[in-house]
């Protein structure tokens, strides 16, 4: 019973960091374009994607002197490597549970 249960977390935890994936993709893309910022969808975008993206400027200067903002690029690096770390280790723990 509980092997399913982290299955199932496996699968929620997956899905939530593809889906932030995905929002930090469409911020990187729109900051090209420069949306109006009083916007709801934007302002809920900006919101949902500071609480890593802001943390990250913070640790690397923006462009580092060239002026490209590289913050998504590392958070991509950081989902993925969360993704496969946390993941695959509670689908490792529920097929050993199962067995």
């Amino acid at each position: 019973m509980f092997s399913g249960f982290l299955i199932l977390l496996a699968q929620i935890v997956s899905v939530v960091l593809t889906v932030y994936y995905w929002l930090i993709i469409i911020r990187a893309l729109l900051s090209w374009v420069n949306p109006d910022p009083y916007n709801p969808a934007v302002n809920l975008l900006y919101r949902v994607t500071e609480p890593v993206l802001g943390p990250l400027r913070r640790l690397i200067p923006v462009g580092s002197g060239y002026g490209i903002d590289f913050s998504p690029v590392i958070a991509f690096f950081i989902i993925i490597f969360v993704k496969s770390l946390i993941v695959k280790a509670l689908l490792l723990l529920a097929f050993k549970l199962r067995s």
